[in-house]
């Protein structure tokens, strides 16, 4: 039973991205084109692979089973034919990248275009996601995440500030309406305003001074899901709502205009940068290892200390 190679990376492609319409989005095709190619394999394997919904499109036991044997099958085709890119002059094809929100705001801008620039022959899709993820099951080439969510076989290299701290803020007009914090603890008495990662409960904010750390869960009138709608936290802070907590660099351009100022700054908590994370155990394809080889000959995008 010879199955159509186009038809096989349409069911992944659905299974992947969870339905017809947003794998056609990502692969720049029709919703109608890929429904054909699932039904057509389907017929051919006398088994249907996609319990579809209205709402939900989700592998069936014997879908689940072709993804799980399919996906790293699939993997060493793209590898294969991604070695021939060695025999051409420039690196070219698809790079595909998951990153948390931050990153895409913080530090893939000093990055990409310059990336681009040299590399033209590549193309780059940049995913969103706050959680960690298995680049390969999620499609990707690689993603960036901080060192405590790592997974120990992963290959990691710094990629952006290797330090970074947070920070809170606040309008002036709200501080000189409800006073100026001199302590963590002083947050309890103040309105601020927090981020959730979906489906994680509500962190403390966390600060640090001379070796004293002070975790304080403050309450406020707004809670917004950390990465995409951060932006909304920070228009609420702008605005006189309430007291804003997020990465220093994020803040930055609202203390320069001076829209917001430092609150407690003496106990922002410093951390370490980002890390671009790959898998060790398969050959890495050309623009993968074209972008690993810019980030590290490019330090003044963002990886010096």
């Amino acid at each position: 039973m010879n199955a159509d190679l186009s038809d096989l990376t349409a069911f992944l492609a659905v299974a992947r991205d969870g339905g017809f319409r947003q794998a056609a989005r990502a692969k720049g095709s029709s919703a109608s084109h890929l429904s054909a190619a699932v039904r057509r394999l389907e017929t051919q394997l006398g088994v249907r692979l996609l319990n579809r919904t209205t709402r939900s499109v989700v592998p069936t036991e014997a879908g689940q089973s072709l993804l799980d044997r399919l996906r790293p099958a699939m993997l060493e085709v793209k590898a294969s034919l991604d070695a021939v890119n060695g025999f051409r002059d420039r690196p070219a094809g698809l790079l595909r990248l998951n990153v948390p929100g931050s990153a895409a705001k913080l530090v893939l801008p000093a990055i990409v275009p310059a990336f681009l620039a040299e590399y033209p022959d590549v193309r780059m899709e940049v995913l969103t996601n706050e959680n960690f993820v298995d680049v390969l099951a999620a499609g990707c080439d690689a993603g960036i995440r901080y060192e405590e969510r790592l997974e120990p076989d992963m290959i990691a290299i710094p990629i952006g500030p290797r330090t970074q701290r947070s920070a809170t803020a606040a309008s002036p007009a709200y501080l000189d309406r409800h006073g100026r914090p001199e302590h963590p603890r002083d947050l309890l008495n103040h309105a601020c305003l927090r981020g959730r990662f979906a489906g994680r409960a509500l962190a403390p904010w966390e600060f640090e001074r001379n070796g004293e750390v002070v975790r304080v869960d403050p309450t406020g009138p707004l809670v917004v899901q950390a990465g995409g709608a951060s932006d909304l936290a920070i228009d609420a802070a702008v605005a006189g709502l309430g007291i804003v907590g997020l990465f220093e660099d994020w803040l930055q351009p609202y203390f320069n205009s001076g829209a917001l100022e430092p609150v407690l700054e003496p106990w922002w908590q410093r951390f370490s940068g980002p890390f671009l994370y790959y898998p060790g155990r398969r050959l890495v394809p050309a623009p993968l290892r074209a972008f690993v080889d810019f980030i590290k000959a490019n330090p003044a995008t963002g990886t010096a200390a």
